[in-house]
């Protein structure tokens, strides 16, 4: 299996993407990496060692963070975001992951990679953390600001696909989200997709809350990109005021310091699980190819993970699971 990395993407590029690659073509020999971006600052940073399963492809362009997605991908071909793409495109690799302008990968993986036949909207998945580490998966969670009916129901087949292919979940529960329960709650967007769900292929539980969540009343999570992207940074954002205060209330005496040295262990353990490294990062399912938006702030660790990720995702085939289900429709 190939798997093209964007080497320039990304707050901690190339450093950090760099050696994250390296770590893991060391760890997985089968897998073949393809660092994509400039030659001359990827081998700086790979400091003489160069696995045999690693390869660097070199990109003269670099999309930054700031630039317009849809304008930055049309005209930066040579770029090491856009060169990835093209890759996956090719069948060079099956794989791409990049940590940088989260616009323009979707762009890219609209335009360069390409749609599935069938599939109207690709969603932008992420794997919300539950209370008893299992995780919800939820999707859209920003790829696509307005939504169709229609398109819930293609997140919904294929979050449901990517369970249980990826992750080995059988007959998972898909959710909608909603302002309450009760079957007619919501707008006209979600009272139209609740008739959809009801119908298809899948194991719909009907409408949830997001209150509910995070306890896993459901496996996977549907919704429009707008609402879900609102919905996640309230969830990172009350995850970091949480984690602030508690440091803050540790450290404000020495009482306190001696209750938080035996809390320890706990607390690093619940910050491991809101941790978006332990993730890799968020597939963009829907496309030809896999196409993997990793965090900005990405390091080593987050890198090699989604390297792990991607390397799951095309061991299962899924890709080519969602294809065929989509073309049974």
């Amino acid at each position: 299996m190939r798997i093209a990395i964007d080497a320039m993407g990304g707050d901690h590029a190339p450093e950090l993407i760099v050696k994250g690659a390296l770590e893991a073509a060391l760890e997985w020999p089968d897998a073949e990496l393809l660092l994509v971006g400039d030659t001359a600052q990827i081998e700086a940073h790979l400091g003489g060692v160069k696995p045999s399963n690693l390869t660097v492809v070199h990109a003269d362009d670099v999309i930054g963070p700031d630039e317009e997605p849809v304008k930055a991908v049309r005209r930066k071909k040579s770029s090491s975001m856009v060169m990835a793409g093209q890759l996956v495109r090719e069948g060079k690799a099956e794989a791409m992951l990049s940590a940088g302008n989260t616009g323009a990968l979707m762009t890219t993986g609209l335009l360069v990679v390409g749609r599935i036949e069938g599939i109207e909207r690709p969603a932008l998945v992420y794997m919300l953390p539950t209370v008893d580490d299992v995780g919800v998966l939820a999707l859209d969670l920003g790829a696509n600001m307005d939504a169709k009916p229609e398109h819930l129901l293609q997140y919904a087949i294929m979050g449901s696909i990517y369970r249980t292919k990826v992750q080995g979940l059988q007959k998972p529960r898909v959710g909608l989200l909603n302002v309450g329960t009760e079957a007619m709650k919501g707008n006209e967007l979600t009272k139209a997709a609740y008739e959809l769900l009801e119908a298809a292929p899948i194991h719909f539980i009907g409408n949830v809350e997001a209150r509910d969540v995070l306890a896993r009343n459901c496996d996977v999570l549907v919704c429009d990109g707008f609402a879900g992207n609102i919905m996640l940074k309230a969830m990172e954002g009350t995850a970091g005021m949480l984690f602030k205060t508690m440091k803050e209330a540790f450290t404000s005496s020495f009482i306190n310091k001696m209750a938080a040295a035996v809390l320890r262990p706990g607390m690093l353990r619940l910050r491991k699980k809101m941790d978006y490294k332990e993730h890799g990062g968020a597939p963009l399912l829907g496309v030809k190819g896999l196409v993997i938006k990793c965090h900005g702030s990405s390091d080593i660790k987050a890198v090699k993970n989604g390297v792990r990720q991607a390397k799951m995702a095309i061991e299962s085939q899924l890709v080519q699971s969602i294809a065929a289900e989509i073309s049974r429709k």
